[in-house]
């Protein structure tokens, strides 16, 4: 759906791992991949992280899609029977509500169209599966409630990558510059990192670590920020961040994405928030 809405002159090809998406790019079978990094209300994707620092392939674009769950089931199926719910973890994270209002037992698919097919499939009338509206046309399920998302803000951040290396050209237009980083193994490296990006008015969106390779005091970060790296005040914060990493690797600058300015807070709301301290 992702992929349809951003490249509609486009075939998209399914992959059954998000590691066989960036094979299908790296190898040339696939032009783009179409990757989800993060959800509203269930957090980061799983894997994409430990994928993103071993693969060349850059960031390209960015695309925000409001996330829609429908609960369903073989036709005849009634809410009330369901006593199982399949659906990839994400999903079933994003829609615990009903799952607990319901008393039914979550079970992990690979995917959300996957789980299904498998419903129907299974032809039992206490299975549901947790999928978008699509995947009930496609296998022939009824519907059984609708919009089932525990938030009405419910957005999957999708990201695109490409084998092709190249960057948003810096005309003035919102960009966004991801990279991860991994600090020197000196006392407050993290903080004196980071200085240069508040030093230079550099907002950054996101920060994340993660652990590298089965190692507690190694962290990986992955950042968001908004700006080029020609800005010099982009410039200049990465210069300071380079000299107390260990490792350094942008891999993306690409437009911001409008939704972005869609979900920022109004200024007159900042305007109301106490100063810190009072």
């Amino acid at each position: 759906m992702a992929c349809n809405s951003v490249y509609p002159d486009f075939q998209a090809i399914p992959c059954p791992t998000f590691e066989d998406c960036f094979h299908a790019v790296d190898s040339g079978e696939a032009e783009l991949a179409m990757i989800p990094i993060e959800n509203s209300v269930a957090g980061r994707v799983a894997d994409i992280h430990h994928l993103l620092p071993t693969t060349e392939l850059s960031i390209i674009g960015e695309y925000f899609m409001p996330i829609r769950f429908q609960l369903m089931g073989i036709p005849g199926a009634k809410l009330e029977n369901l006593t199982h719910v399949q659906s990839h973890v994400m999903a079933l994270g994003q829609c615990r509500k009903i799952i607990r209002a319901n008393g039914m037992t979550s079970i992990v698919g690979a995917d959300t169209a996957g789980s299904a097919r498998q419903v129907a499939e299974r032809n039992d009338p206490t299975w549901g599966a947790l999928a978008p509206e699509l995947a009930a046309e496609v296998y022939g399920l009824d519907i059984l409630a609708r919009n089932v998302e525990d938030a009405a803000h419910n957005t999957t951040r999708f990201i695109i990558l490409s084998k092709d290396k190249k960057q948003a050209v810096n005309t003035g237009q919102p960009v966004i510059t991801t990279f991860i980083f991994r600090v020197r193994n000196v006392s407050a490296a993290l903080y004196k990192s980071l200085g240069g990006f508040a030093t230079n008015n550099v907002n950054m969106t996101k920060l994340e670590s993660y652990q590298l390779e089965g190692q507690f005091f190694a962290s990986m970060f992955y950042a968001d920020i908004e700006g080029h790296p020609d800005d010099p005040n982009v410039t200049l914060a990465m210069e300071e961040l380079a000299f107390y990493s260990a490792e350094l690797k942008v891999v993306g600058v690409y437009n911001a994405s409008p939704f972005r300015e869609k979900i920022r807070e109004p200024e007159e709301n900042r305007a109301l928030r106490p100063s810190p301290g009072v």
